[in-house]
């Protein structure tokens, strides 16, 4: 065989092997989903943000309230809870590799992730990371994800890594369409933010 139709053939069963990581992302519901991507793309450019409102938590042995502040400078993030499962303050901070979690009584945790930190010492397998993106109405990229679009064509829910997460009550913030509660729910765990304030940044264009 001509040495042209190896390489043709190498060319099309690399493409074919790639398309096999590429994420599945399957979107239903009553929105427009042109309309979803320029608003996707136009939130997706918030890197920096502040926080303020409630939160609420349901684990299998406990359950409680509380209230959330939380800043995010780009890849810097400063989460602190006060109130939830008769807890005192816990503060979580840090940067990809490097996290550190700070309780009330209890003393200073550190670990590489934020998942690790918080199941370790309070037993909750709460997807920081993943809330990064669906604190703001958006699925983790490169993930594979269930997404339903409401009538404003805005995320109404989705389902990825084993979590389900509901949006609702989004207001305009800065320019910027943003939840006011989301909901999720996986892992043994429900955790529903209520938030009272946004601040959203763009600290690169």
């Amino acid at each position: 065989m001509p040495l042209r139709h190896w390489l043709l053939i190498s060319v099309l069963l690399w493409l074919t092997g790639c398309s096999l990581f590429v994420p599945k992302e399957q979107l239903e519901g009553a929105g427009n989903p042109e309309l979803w991507q320029q608003h996707r793309e136009q939130v997706s450019r918030i890197d920096s943000w502040q926080i303020n409102g409630k939160v609420g938590i349901k684990a299998p042995q406990d359950s409680g309230s509380g209230t959330v502040f939380w800043v995010q400078r780009l890849d810097y993030f400063d989460l602190r809870l006060s109130g939830p499962l008769g807890r005192g303050a816990a503060r979580l901070t840090g940067r990809p590799g490097a996290v550190l979690l700070e309780i009330a009584g209890e003393g200073r945790f550190d670990g590489n992730t934020p998942e690790s930190v918080l199941e370790a010492r309070l037993g909750w397998r709460l997807p920081v990371s993943h809330l990064l993106w669906w604190i703001r109405g958006l699925p983790v990229p490169n993930l594979p994800s269930q997404l339903k679009l409401n009538a404003d064509s805005q995320l109404a829910s989705l389902e990825q890594e084993g979590w389900s997460v509901v949006f609702s009550e989004y207001k305009t913030h800065q320019g910027y369409v943003l939840p006011e509660r989301v909901k999720l729910e996986g892992q043994n765990l429900s955790v529903t933010f209520v938030i009272k304030e946004w601040q959203p940044r763009q600290l690169y264009p």
